[in-house]
């Protein structure tokens, strides 16, 4: 029996930091790789600028800087929402007045 025969539906095994994890999605793998190469990618940086050699550690700092580099996104994407909500409330009241006019 292969491996594909042995892996649960739904299954893919990932490769994060040297070794190998099986994990389940809705997919065929293909998302669930590429997160898996980003955290591989967070590792692999944190671990050039620690001194730690703890996997366990390592992969805390990787989830502490991919876990603010998300907050500053959603804090960009709420910024910008309302940046849009301010301009669409001032072209309506500008489109409101040449309607009135």
């Amino acid at each position: 029996m292969d491996d594909e025969e042995t892996r649960a539906p739904g299954s893919v095994d990932i490769e994060i930091f040297g070794r190998t994890y099986r994990v389940r999605g809705r997919d065929d793998g293909g998302y669930l790789q590429q997160v898996a190469d980003l955290v591989d990618r967070k590792m692999r940086e944190v671990a050039e600028r620690s001194a730690s050699t703890d996997p366990g550690r390592l992969a805390i700092l990787a989830a502490l800087n991919i876990a603010d580099e998300l907050l500053q996104s959603q804090n960009r994407q709420e910024g910008e929402r309302v940046e849009i909500r301010e301009r669409v409330t001032a072209l309506t009241g500008q489109l409101t007045a040449v309607l009135e006019s």
